[in-house]
């Protein structure tokens, strides 16, 4: 099968961002393919909404460089990009109509009202709001008006979508809704869209690559996919989702093996193939195990690769799911177990002996 050609879109090459003695940016380096959804996660500071500006052209580097579609950008105001933003505020004129609203950057570039008025028609069906371009912004839901601010950028037909913690205003299931929504509107499209989230969930949902940022770095990029299963670093680990670490060891190494002690799960060799890049397997110190790779084996018909013996400690029933925390052997804190509430399964209640199976091939090696 031949490979998918991809095409970069937009280039960052050692871009750095200043204010002051404050370094917000430190040499930041990355490739957003044409057709990506592409998110920066990280928590508050971390300089990704510094990055977004950038790129859109609010703010320029203090050194490095920002390229669009194989054009520099060093100079070229916001207005002059390939590029529209959707704000975090929505940013939306309530003393016009919805129409008025999404028309408004054609309408400072002096087309005709017909061509106006068929455009704004059309992005108005993009985002499912055919019908309502005569209401006024005040009549809005939340779920509306953060339609019809996507609606006005995509009218001005940009190469590529920047949304600043697009629906961070929204309640929990309206923004579900949303997420889903917005793949499927970026997919069908094919327009590059680049995402501010410090939502790990939402990001996880939405994104075809992430890249996870903490003061000014980016700490990985990579798909969601490889950054819940195979997160390089601890941090990166706790930041994506949920991890058990338990203190590990070094105790063998092969060509293509490396054998650990891990404490409560005592002995284990594991392919070496699974280390993070640039790993050096002297330095391990822990291993990562996710709770939903963790099973509580509710009776003697249950197996697993390897089990050891545990006390439930708390009991957290989610409804769909349970979590269960159970210390192992040893003096390390109690780990995290996630299980599925299927029927006939039974909720264990604290103080409960078990057995827990896990195998080889879920964990994760850290320094």
């Amino acid at each position: 099968m031949a490979a998918i050609e991809t095409n970069d879109i937009i280039v960052l090459s050692d871009v750095t961002k200043a204010f002051g003695t404050f370094q917000a940016l430190k040499g930041i380096n990355a490739t957003i393919q044409e057709g990506e959804f592409f998110s920066l996660l990280g928590p508050s500071g971390c300089g990704k909404t510094t990055l977004l500006r950038m790129i859109a052209g609010f703010d320029e580097p203090t050194t490095g460089s920002i390229s669009i579609d194989d054009k520099p950008m060093a100079g070229i105001s916001a207005n002059k990009r390939p590029t529209n933003m959707v704000f975090q505020s929505y940013a939306i004129f309530p003393h016009l109509t919805v129409a008025e609203n999404v028309g408004y950057g054609l309408k400072t570039r002096k087309l005709p009202k017909k061509e106006i008025a068929a455009e704004v028609g059309k992005a108005l069906d993009m985002v499912d709001l055919h019908g309502l371009g005569h209401r006024g912004a005040h009549e809005l839901s939340g779920g509306q008006r953060q339609r019809v601010a996507l609606a006005r950028a995509l009218v001005m037909k940009p190469k590529v979508i920047l949304l600043d913690e697009p629906l961070s205003a929204l309640d929990k299931k309206l923004r579900d809704q949303m997420q889903v929504e917005l793949r499927s509107l970026q997919q069908s499209l094919g327009i590059t869209f680049i995402l501010v989230t410090h939502d790990q969930e939402e990001a996880l949902i939405m994104s075809d690559r992430i890249a996870v940022m903490f003061e000014g770095e980016i700490a990985q990029l990579d798909t969601p996919e490889g950054l819940y299963r195979r997160p390089r670093t601890k941090r990166v680990a706790s930041f994506i989702g949920v991890m058990n670490f338990l203190s590990a060891k070094l105790t063998g190494e092969k060509d293509d093996a490396l054998t650990l002690t891990i404490d409560a799960l005592g002995d284990v060799t594991v392919p070496r193939s699974i280390a993070p890049i640039g790993l050096d397997p002297a330095g391990i110190d822990a291993v990562g195990i996710r709770p939903e790779m963790l099973t509580v084996l509710m009776d003697e018909t249950d197996t697993a690769e390897r089990s050891v013996k545990g006390t439930i400690t708390a009991t957290s029933y989610y409804g769909d799911m349970t979590y269960y925390d159970v210390q192992l052997p040893g003096d390390g804190a109690p780990v995290t177990i996630s299980m599925r509430n299927t029927a006939g399964r039974s909720v264990l209640p604290q103080g409960s002996e078990v057995s827990v199976g896990w195998g080889a091939d879920s964990i994760v090696l850290f320094e």
